[in-house]
């Protein structure tokens, strides 16, 4: 039964919730211009856990009806009959109600106030594959929140750079979760779920690859604007060979491959992060 339980909040496919973590990092790092509080780095990491834990309930509550058509998803546990949808429901209202309330005990009432449109885009992502045709950049908003309230804790309010961050993020994700999607655009079309890979048809690969440009530009933007040393920027000409690794995986939408690129992104969010650190540890 516990086993059932961590399958819904993705407790053994932790690749989401650091997909997540990364950017907000970035955010911690770049607001405080420096190592966050350890406190602070704390919260925001268990909420990003939390936030994520919700949202992968949510989701296969909302997907029950289409995920036992879909190779990938025909397991999970609302499937198979494992786990109810109403226990589904309570699972997500519970972390949820977790995550608020760290917030709450934690972190600066204006940050708590910019919490709940954050968890409430999270939830509310899986319903908007019904009527959205790139569901995929609301993910990328939902997924870069957790910069804006970086910003927020650390200052009270969002500059320029902030705002840029936040952007750059929303590339990143709308390119690696579009490459998500091509390993299920098979079934996706046979039972009419909208995604980004769907829309984009023909032009997938150019946008994907496209959206990453925009990444790596604003992020470029971002190190010039703060000064950032050497290392930072030697980081991102790194990042353009694990791109490169990742086009040679996806251009041929093998499904299998494509699946394997977009855990790649992990290693993208590593880098990233790592050169952050090590420039603002020598600044």
């Amino acid at each position: 039964m516990l086993q059932d339980y961590l399958r819904l909040i993705r407790f053994d496919k932790p690749i989401g919730t650091l997909l997540l973590l990364w950017p907000t990092w970035w955010g911690l790092w770049f607001a405080y211009a420096a190592i966050p509080p350890l406190k602070i780095l704390i919260v925001f990491s268990l909420g990003v856990f939390l936030t994520r834990a919700a949202g992968c309930a949510i989701n296969d509550y909302a997907d029950s009806d289409f995920d036992g058509a879909v190779e990938r998803t025909a397991n999970r546990p609302l499937v198979t009959g494992a786990i109810s949808k109403k226990n589904a429901l309570l699972v997500s209202a519970g972390l949820s109600l977790a995550a608020f309330i760290l917030a709450a005990f934690t972190l600066h009432p204006l940050t708590l106030l910019w919490s709940i449109p954050a968890l409430l885009i999270f939830v509310s992502y899986p319903f908007f594959k019904r009527f959205f045709a790139v569901p995929q950049l609301y993910l990328g908003v939902a997924f870069s929140f957790g910069i804006l309230m970086a910003f927020i804790e650390s200052s009270g309010h969002i500059p320029a750079v902030g705002w840029l961050i936040f952007i750059a993020n929303i590339f990143w994700v709308l390119a690696y979760d579009t490459i998500y999607a091509l390993v299920d655009l098979p079934d996706d079309l046979k039972i009419g779920i909208k995604t980004s890979a769907i829309t984009f048809g023909k032009s997938v690969i150019p946008i994907i690859m496209l959206c990453y440009s925009m990444f790596l530009f604003i992020m470029c933007m971002v190190g010039v604007e703060q000064n950032m040393g050497i290392t930072y920027f030697v980081t991102l000409l790194c990042e353009l060979f694990l791109i490169y690794y990742v086009y040679q995986q996806i251009k041929n939408q093998n499904r299998q491959q494509c699946f394997k690129a977009f855990l790649f992104n992990n290693q993208i969010g590593i880098l990233l992060t790592a050169g952050l650190i090590v420039d603002f540890w020598f600044k």
